[in-house]
Order: structure tokens, then sequence, then C-alpha cells
């Protein structure tokens, strides 16, 4: 590995930098975007009896908030319930905006790797192809050795840069997937507790939280 590194020249080591930043954001983001940290099954079902036995408390607030993002727009909507649907939901808009922009971070930086390793792999073949040249003009053809180094150069760099780009945009694009399918459940969720605490909705949560 090191010597392919090393054939590679300089430009290998923006590329490297490239591969661990991406590793780092992929298992970063798989571990924080899981359903049962993001939006946990049985929250509507507790925040709803909490609510009914009038047990919503400032300290449960506070641990609702804690807990999820979930958790966090319930508990906006919540603080706001008194004041009527439209109050409600604006706070929970409000609070799903920061919710939302939590969940995607990291992600342009994840994009831009994707979009940056194989240009720096391009770079790469070029300055490669450079050296390839400026040998023949210099020693002439013959020097088959010198020349190979040069072609190593680019056939190694552009096939590390497309190495880290390829998985890096499969990356990109399932997680890009997986926070808009936790938006829309977030979105039901939020949309069925206000309908259920302003009294537009009866909701049976014992029949796992179907209407």
């Amino acid at each position: 590995m090191f010597e392919l590194i090393k054939a590679g020249g300089w430009l290998m080591l923006p590329i490297v930098l490239c591969s661990v930043l991406a590793t780092a954001i992929v298992i970063e983001r798989l571990w924080s975007l899981r359903r049962e940290k993001v939006a946990p099954k049985n929250l509507l079902p507790q925040v709803w009896k909490w609510f009914k036995d009038g047990d919503l408390t400032n300290d449960k607030l506070k641990e609702l908030r804690r807990n999820s993002p979930l958790g966090e727009i319930m508990a906006a909507g919540l603080v706001n319930a008194r004041h009527g649907r439209e109050i409600m939901k604006e706070s929970i808009d409000e609070a799903a905006s920061k919710v939302v922009h939590e969940l995607e971070r990291y992600l342009n930086a994840l994009g831009t790797v994707a979009a940056v390793a194989p240009l720096l792999g391009l770079l790469g073949t070029v300055i490669g192809m450079i050296d390839v040249f400026t040998v023949i003009m210099l020693e002439g053809s013959g020097n088959a050795a010198i020349l190979a180094g040069g072609i190593s150069k680019a056939l190694v760099t552009t096939a590390a840069g497309l190495s880290i780009a390829i998985p890096a945009v499969i990356f990109h694009r399932f997680l890009i997937r997986r926070v808009d399918e936790l938006v829309v459940t977030m979105e039901q969720d939020a949309t069925r507790l206000v309908e259920v605490v302003q009294g537009e909705r009866k909701v049976d949560f014992s029949e796992g939280g179907k209407a």
C-alpha cells in the first residue's frame, strides 16, 4: 500500500486525506441517523400518555428534548399547545428546521469529497503525463524505466481518486435518502401529535398508534 502511495506522488496525500474524511463522515452519520436514535417508534404514544395524564412536567420536557430529534420537535409543540393549533404547528416547524439541518450535517462535505477525489486523480494523470513527455523531450523515448514512472503516477492517482469517489457517491445518496425518510416519519408523528392534542383526531395508541 505504501509503495502505491509513493508511486502516486505528492497528490496522493490529499487523496488519502479525502479517503480518511469520507470514512469518518460515513461512520459518524450511519451511527447518528439510526431510526431508534432519531425517531423512536414508541415516543408518540409515551408523549400522548404524559399529556393525557397531566404528567408532562418541565423535567419530562427537558428529557424529551435531550433524548432524540423527534422529541425536540414534539417538546417545542407541546410547550405552545395552549396557544392553539397554528402556534403549536409553527413552533414544530421552527424546531424541525433546526433538526433537519442537524441531520444533514457533514453530508455536503461528503458530497464535496465525492466530487473532488476524481478531479485530484485526473490532476495526477495530467502531471504524470507531463512528466512522461518531459522525459521524452529531454532523453528521448529509449528510457523505459523513467517513462514507466510517469505513467505509473498517472494510473495510480486516477485509480485512487475513483476508488474514493465511487463509494463516497453511493453513501452520500444513501444517507440523503435516509434523512428524507426520517424527516417524513417525524413530520407524520408531529402532525398526529398536533391533531390529538388539539382534539381534532382520536388515536388509539394501544393498537400500534393507528387512528
